[in-house]
């Protein structure tokens, strides 16, 4: 990286961080920013920064009150955003510290602060010498949302915060329509990638190191993808019998649809989602992997706009909810929600519940599923689903899907590895 381009990945990376804590998505934030930058190594820095900054920010801040001799202003908040970014590259990110600091403190310059650049460079030198401070995890979290985790998960809540403030691995996906896994792992070493693989997930593959995904062979032919090892298990816990005509409700970006996809191509899948802009990723995606199925924008509980009257055999309902257990994937998920946002998201969970069931024939299953760790979405939702649907029976899962939770499984964020996912299997009555 060039010195040029490596003090634009700061400037990025600072106001894409400062767009978030004025209340902007970090998605969409990346979506904008990214395209802009050239070099992919330099996209999954930007990336990698923002993400590490936004995850300790709590702890940043703390630091940044002791030390600054007067307090950061309301007009400061690119200075502040560029500061957390500094601190998350030599802490967090551990990189080279005379080419963080030097790109960080000119971006100082180039986001018109030439006389803070000083500050900025004797903050960073203490962050280098002394390291952060460490602070309690659970301090990112709202109170209100911390009190629910811990009615939930009493003997889990603080390995949740702690796990939750920690970079995710790298999740890879292995399409075996493409290449066998064995054949993958081989790529891989050849490549000079450090991995690990869990026998409970046939298709997965484990890398703890940063990694640019341009740098991951056979990405661009469809050989792997990237998908958290909790999600991959959707498969498995799905089960679909061959040649199956199954719906995916919430389909985007499409990483399940694919893996049901490469599993076994004989399947008949529609791909629902609310959103057209996203069903054009999980079109991208089927292409990238070499997969086929039918694809359409529309609200899922809608029926009537989209079903043709033939039932399902198997439904995925990935329903929307408050990512509870992916917040070291989505750190702002701490900054936005609120409480009357998980009101809103139960309401419409049980609203997909009972429009979809209508659309499973008997005999045929529901996969209930979220990337939630809150048991009013995930165990309460189903066991109301379940008092009020007379054909409904829940089908046991393996403890490979996490603890026992009511009517169904919950994997809490970080074991194995993995994201907090909850999965519930519905068989309708024949």
């Amino acid at each position: 990286m060039n010195s040029q381009a490596g003090v634009a990945v700061r400037v990025i990376a600072a106001k894409a961080v400062d767009a978030v804590l004025r209340g902007r998505s970090l998605k969409a934030e990346l979506a904008a920013a990214l395209p802009k930058v050239g070099d992919p190594r330099d996209r999954a820095l930007v990336e990698a920064i923002c993400f590490a900054a936004l995850r300790q920010r709590t702890r940043y801040d703390a630091a940044l009150r002791a030390w600054m001799p007067k307090p950061l202003g309301a007009k400061d908040g690119e200075l502040r955003a560029l500061l957390l970014a500094g601190f998350a590259q030599v802490d967090e990110l551990r990189l080279p510290a005379h080419a963080a600091l030097s790109a960080t403190v000119e971006a100082a310059r180039v986001l018109g602060r030439p006389h803070q650049a000083g500050l900025v460079n004797a903050l960073l030198r203490r962050v280098q010498r002394e390291g952060v401070p460490a602070a309690d995890p659970s301090a990112a979290w709202p109170a209100w949302l911390r009190e629910r985790i811990a009615v939930d998960w009493p003997q889990h809540a603080e390995a949740i915060f702690a796990a939750s403030a920690q970079p995710a691995p790298l999740w890879l996906r292995v399409n075996r329509q493409r290449i066998s896994h064995h054949d993958y792992v081989r790529k891989l070493g050849e490549a000079g990638i450090v991995f690990s693989i869990d026998g409970a997930l046939s298709d997965a593959i484990r890398v703890d190191e940063p990694l640019a995904i341009a740098d991951l062979p056979g990405f661009a032919e469809g050989e792997v993808s990237v998908q958290d090892a909790s999600a991959q298990l959707v498969a498995d816990a799905l089960a679909p019998a061959t040649g199956a005509r199954v719906l995916d409700a919430c389909a985007a970006p499409g990483g399940k649809t694919a893996h049901l996809l490469e599993r076994d191509p004989s399947l008949r899948v529609l791909a629902l989602d609310v959103d057209a802009r996203r069903l054009k990723r999980v079109a991208e995606t089927l292409q990238r992997v070499g997969a086929e199925g039918r694809l359409q924008a529309a609200d899922a509980a809608d029926t009537a706009a989209w079903w043709d009257g033939e039932p399902f055999d198997a439904i995925l309902l990935d329903a929307p909810c408050s990512a509870t257990g992916i917040v070291r994937r989505q750190p702002d998920v701490l900054l936005h929600r609120r409480p009357a946002d998980i009101d809103a998201l139960v309401a419409l969970q049980a609203r997909l519940l009972d429009a979809l069931w209508a659309t499973l024939k008997p005999g045929g299953v529901l996969l209930y599923a979220t990337c939630s760790i809150l048991k009013d979405e995930n165990q309460h939702q189903v066991e109301a689903f379940l008092a009020r649907t007379d054909d409904a029976q829940t089908e046991p899962l393996e403890k490979r899907y996490g603890h026992a939770c009511g009517p169904g499984r919950q994997c809490l964020p970080g074991e194995g590895g993995r994201d907090g996912f909850f999965y519930a299997r519905l068989r309708k009555r024949a």
